[in-house]
């Protein structure tokens, strides 16, 4: 029997790669001559550097201005002279207490300090993810750390933050464009949000990050006035392009000095393996910590369960907690599923014990595999 493990990280217990290695302990249990392939995989959210690192990437650590510029340890991965640099390593919703006034202060200035420590250490390419930061400023700290200059109407420099994006008058990228020169610059994100509107970075995930009412529209105000300097500054029309709301409108920001937009879970999979090894599997398994209708827009698992159905193989998922309906599941193609949850005694119960229930689960799904089998 060949078995193919490809999960996400199980957010708040396990990294993808711990997922990996409970899943592949759980096939072994229910079926002991298996032969397993680890693949874990990311969707250019946070926990992807954990993946590229199990892929046999170099990790490099560097502290940077954090989201509300404290300093903060910090890293990017090196593999094959690209530097994948992850902007929640620098500006995650983990460095703060999301409220209504970190909702306008917090900002993106340490990711660009991590893309410049890459580019004058050597890399001849930067992959920016984007996923899980705690900023709205759209960008405009990123492309300041890059050498980009933001100006109001009389000249001075506007403080860092999305709340203070209303007051951007003029943006020079000259200097930003000069330092990325010859790199080839890409964002990965499966998010295709816009910057602007009700679909935007503020509307939709200004209130994930402590905005209420008035500071999502606040920050809305902020971002199409920086929106439209950066027009007049050269840069891209990027108001509505889509993904250019991902991590805050970072994501528009490095659209406007070059940056190509891809696929975050296509660039991790084309990395750890997963094509190749789910080729003439039996099984494939995937799982997250929450499997719900996002995971099936553009999510790890959906990404997963494309590439086994492409292979003509069954896949199941095991997750920490699971939404969909059986008719969602099986509409999706899963053949299997199993939610961390309903084996244990509570949430807290399952957190505590993620690895072992999810080998346990795993164990289980590969035993009704086998049974089923002629």
């Amino acid at each position: 029997m060949h078995v193919v493990v490809a999960p996400d990280k199980f957010k708040g217990c396990l990294t993808a790669v711990e997922a990996a290695d409970a899943m592949a302990a759980g096939v072994r249990d229910a079926a002991g001559d298996a032969r397993i392939d680890r693949c874990p995989v990311a969707d250019g959210g946070e926990g992807t550097l954990d993946v590229l690192v199990a892929s046999g990437g170099r990790r490099v650590d560097v502290e940077v201005t954090g989201p509300l510029s404290r300093p903060v340890a910090a890293r990017y991965v090196v593999l094959g002279g690209s530097a994948y640099v992850e902007s929640a390593s620098a500006c995650g919703i983990s460095y703060v207490e999301p409220s209504a006034r970190t909702a306008l202060l917090t900002h993106t200035q340490g990711v660009g300090e991590l893309i410049r420590h890459a580019v004058e250490g050597g890399a001849r390419g930067v992959v920016l993810t984007v996923g899980g930061t705690a900023s709205t400023d759209g960008g405009a700290g990123m492309l300041r750390a890059l050498g980009a200059t933001v100006h109001d109407a009389r000249g001075n420099p506007v403080p860092l933050g999305g709340g203070a994006l209303t007051s951007v008058a003029t943006v020079d990228l000259t200097a930003a464009r000069r330092l990325l020169d010859g790199i080839e610059f890409r964002v990965a994100t499966d998010v295709t949000n816009p910057l602007l509107g009700r679909d935007g970075a503020a509307a939709v995930f200004g209130p994930q990050k402590g905005a209420g009412p008035r500071e999502v529209e606040h920050l809305e105000t902020g971002l199409r006035t920086c929106a439209d300097a950066l027009l007049r500054a050269g840069g891209r029309d990027i108001a509505a392009v889509p993904g250019s709301g991902a991590g805050g409108g970072v994501a528009g920001a490095a659209m406007t000095i070059g940056a190509q937009v891809e696929s975050g879970f296509d660039l991790v999979a084309s990395l750890t393996g997963i094509d190749d090894a789910v080729r003439g599997a039996d099984l494939v398994i995937t799982g997250e910590g929450s499997l719900d209708a996002q995971s099936l827009a553009g999510k790890a698992p959906a990404g997963v369960a494309d590439r086994a159905h492409g292979a003509g193989v069954p896949v199941a998922v095991v997750a920490g907690r699971i939404t969909l309906s059986p008719a969602d599941l099986a509409e999706a193609g899963f053949t299997a599923w199993r939610a961390l949850v309903d084996q244990a005694t509570s949430k807290e119960d399952s957190l505590r014990r993620a690895a072992e229930l999810l080998r346990e689960a795993t164990a289980a799904i590969v035993g009704d595999r086998i049974a089923q089998s002629p």
